[in-house]
């Protein structure tokens, strides 16, 4: 198993190798065929300087004899190549051997390209526009060169391969580096995630990266943590609440009757009433379980038809306002333009839907307080705000309000409820693939925002 560093740094070293190599054998073909291209072009430049050198012999004794242009052996002999000069019936006049520079020792000056193929070209020499005589010129390669030319070559081969090393280097460092910048904060988070797995919810990442997606991940895993880590204090309160909830009505009874049974309380109906009371909350407690029990492994069944989303809303108004006028709260029903909202689904659902909100608003706001219910469209979805100006919610507590048996607060947990209430508005709006979402200031009221689609 290797690390993920040793991987990038692996791939970075390779590809840029790959690339190098590449690079320096292109550049070396390049610069040798253009460095072949001046060769050639010397060569011809020296074919040209001898037969005009040759002309000009014969327009001087205007004639060929065994010395014309004699002088040029010792210069073809050193520069390895071989003249031959003819007359212009082809009778020879002079030429040198071409064993004469085959393995001499001059050819340590001079290096030859493809050695060992001896090859001649033919050149014919003009007085007054005639054909007077050739001059052939014969070599053991195809080009020449100078030990000024191969050192030149040398030289730049040794450049492309120095520079194909430092460049070596340089990317090897940068990719040490680079990997390093990729492979700490993934290997940061990486450990973080082992953390998360053994329970430890309270690390963050921090380190700093500039790279979006490595920057994204941090960001992703540190809100995971907080999550987890407030999903488990959830859990743990839910644990808490639930042994709260269900041991308080039977202590509550138990001692009741213990204290009847043993004479210490009379058996009066007021007692036997609140025993009574204690049952039917306790029942109300199980009976809400149940239904969340239904809503969350879907085994609910329900009866979608078109409902006129403002006359459901509507025909539950009167019972709103008799629970409200016991603590003179005020409650207005809005509805934008003269449209009917039309929907699709289960009305005694979302009737339940309603009647926990309102009833929470009614709860959670004080006397003389207003509680209103909009109904609104945009495009086609449907919108019905319920806002209160009650205790209002606070900010730490806002992200778990749909949790099941989640109060929040000392102040919204003493007041009577099972809390679970939202958590079965949510399922059911779930159900009829709704939305809920929740706008809140602690002291300054609640506002809860639910979304239908609407029917076409």
């Amino acid at each position: 198993m290797t690390t993920i560093r040793k991987k990038i740094s692996i791939i970075l070293f390779l590809c840029s190798f790959a690339a190098i190599v590449l690079i320096m054998l292109f550049v070396n073909l390049t610069i040798k065929g253009i460095f072949k291209e001046y060769m050639a072009d010397v060569q011809n430049k020296r074919y040209e300087r001898i037969v005009s050198y040759l002309e000009e012999a014969y327009k001087k004794d205007g004639k060929w004899s065994e010395y014309s242009g004699i002088e040029l052996m010792h210069e073809a002999y050193m520069s390895n190549y071989i003249l031959t000069l003819y007359d212009e019936r082809n009778t020879l006049v002079w030429g040198m051997n071409p064993m004469d520079i085959k393995n001499e020792i001059n050819l340590k000056h001079m290096k030859v390209q493809d050695e060992g193929v001896y090859t001649t070209k033919k050149f014919g020499l003009e007085y007054n526009d005639e054909i007077v005589g050739y001059v052939e010129i014969g070599q053991y390669a195809p080009l020449l060169m100078t030990e000024e030319d191969v050192l030149f070559q040398t030289s730049v081969n040794k450049s492309i391969i120095a520079s194909g090393v430092l460049t070596l280097i340089i990317i090897t460092a940068a990719s040490l580096y680079l990997s390093k910048q990729f492979s700490d904060p993934i290997k940061e988070v990486a450990g973080m995630s082992v953390n998360l797995s053994k329970g430890h919810f309270e690390e963050k990442a921090s380190i700093q990266t500039d790279i979006e997606e490595i920057r994204d991940l941090r960001n992703s895993i540190n809100i995971l943590a907080d999550k987890l880590n407030k999903q488990d204090m959830i859990r743990k309160r839910l644990i808490s609440d639930i042994n709260h909830e269900i041991r308080t009505p039977l202590n509550v009874m138990q001692n009741n009757f213990e204290a009847m049974i043993d004479g210490v309380f009379p058996v009066t109906q007021a007692r036997l009433n609140r025993l009574n009371d204690e049952i039917i909350r306790f029942g109300k407690l199980l009976n809400n379980l149940e239904k969340l029990k239904e809503f969350e492994t879907e085994s609910l069944k329900l009866n979608f038809y078109a409902i006129e989303l403002f006359g459901l809303i509507e025909s539950l108004y009167d019972d709103f306002l008799m629970e409200s006028e016991k603590k003179h709260i005020s409650i207005d029903l809005i509805k934008e333009g003269d449209t009917n909202y039309f929907i699709l689904g289960d009305s005694d659902r979302l009737k339940q839907v309603f009647i926990n909100l309102v009833n929470n608003a009614i709860k959670f706001t004080e006397k003389n307080g207003k509680i209103s219910i909009n109904l609104y469209s945009k495009g086609k979805k449907i919108f019905v705000e319920v806002a209160d100006n009650g205790i209002g919610i606070k900010t730490e507590d806002l992200p778990f309000i749909f949790e099941r048996l989640y109060r929040g607060d000392k102040s919204r947990h003493e007041t009577e409820g099972s809390g679970i209430g939202l958590t079965i508005v949510k399922n059911i709006l779930t159900l009829h693939s709704g939305s809920i979402d929740v706008e809140s200031e602690e002291n300054n009221g609640t506002k809860f925002i639910l979304c239908f689609n609407a029917l076409d």
